[in-house]
């Protein structure tokens, strides 16, 4: 069975003062300084919670069980309208046809639980859904493209891809507000940023970040 792994802890851009306020002055990693000026992925934040749908390809899953739910942490309990929407999805999802079945499949949909009763999601819609943002095969994480591949496929939501630029770029669009190009009406929380070419940090994590327009109230 393989090991269900938490999704990355994403920074944001910059780090916090003791009032848990931003500080524009300090880029919260090495990493973000020195990555800065190039181009970056630009994807829409969903104000939501973490989730998890995770499928090995062995013989239990095949039949009625086609997947395991879970949210950001293994022991994260989700709202109960959520993990009935997730289960219902995955139980629908094609899995055995787009990721084989065998002791080398491991697959987790990483997206957000979003919508009604979830962190004021009601601006989203009335009821609530899965949007996928990552996908992670083995040890490999899919490109933006795959992704939406992905997505296709399994006939799932995914985020939308807001722009490319540099980090400060995405920092002055969020800053300003934008109206999310998914959900009318609805101004986007902020964005999540990734380089154009995924890298890791030295210690191996994936380097990610993001910024909310709620940062700059």
């Amino acid at each position: 069975m393989m090991e269900f792994t938490e999704y990355v802890k994403i920074n944001t851009v910059f780090k916090r003062d003791r009032r848990g306020k931003i500080d524009e002055t300090e880029f919260a990693t090495p990493e973000l300084k020195f990555l800065a000026d190039n181009t970056w992925l630009w994807t829409e934040k969903v104000n939501g919670t973490n989730t998890r749908i995770s499928y090995d390809g062995s013989p239990e899953f095949r039949g009625n069980e086609h997947a395991y739910v879970f949210g950001r942490s293994n022991g994260a309990q989700l709202p109960p309208e959520l993990l009935r929407r997730l289960v219902e999805l995955a139980k629908a999802m094609p899995l055995e046809t787009v990721f084989g079945t065998g002791p080398d499949v491991a697959v987790t949909l990483h997206g957000e639980g979003y919508g009604h009763n979830i962190h004021g999601g009601h601006v989203y819609r009335s009821d609530v859904d899965f949007v996928l943002f990552d996908v992670q095969v083995g040890g490999w994480w899919l490109s933006r493209e795959n992704v939406e591949d992905v997505a296709t496929k399994l006939n799932l939501d995914v985020v939308p891809l807001v722009g490319r630029g540099t980090l400060l770029e995405a920092v002055e669009k969020v800053r300003d507000g934008f109206t999310s190009d998914r959900w009318e009406n609805v101004v986007a929380e902020g964005l999540v940023m990734r380089p154009e070419t995924e890298l890791f940090s030295r210690a191996g994590e994936r380097i990610v970040a993001k910024i909310k327009h709620k940062d700059f109230r």
